[in-house]
């Protein structure tokens, strides 16, 4: 590529809308939420810990079946029950010794719903 298609692509307007910025800059989400959506977006990128989510969504389950479901050693599935706990996404309640997990709230159906739709559009 020349030099001179390279500098034409380049912005040479130098008009700042003030009122844009500051009603954006009023309305931005703060670093601190952001770094949370980050880590619930991170965590949500394996595939593994989709399935989980979508096994949730139709039924509260223990480590053993959610392991059977997917095929997977209890340990493995621990691992990422531990990563989807501890951003929320999951939560346990204790009946004796077994422990049953489920969604945390209905933002997680609607979190995950909605991408599906995005997705299949």
């Amino acid at each position: 590529m020349s030099i001179d298609k390279k500098e034409n692509a380049l912005c040479n307007i130098t008009i700042i809308h003030e009122d844009i910025l500051e009603k954006v800059k009023k309305e931005m989400t703060d670093d601190e939420s952001l770094f949370d959506m980050a880590a619930v977006f991170k965590v949500l990128s394996d595939p593994t810990r989709l399935k989980i989510i979508n096994a949730l969504l139709l039924s509260e389950m223990c480590v053993c079946d959610i392991a059977a479901l997917l095929n997977m050693s209890q340990p493995a599935i621990s691992h990422h029950l531990k990563s989807l706990r501890q951003t929320r996404l999951i939560k346990y309640r204790r009946e004796g010794k077994i422990a049953y997990y489920s969604l945390f709230d209905e933002h997680i159906k609607i979190m995950f719903s909605q991408c599906i739709t995005h997705i299949k559009e």
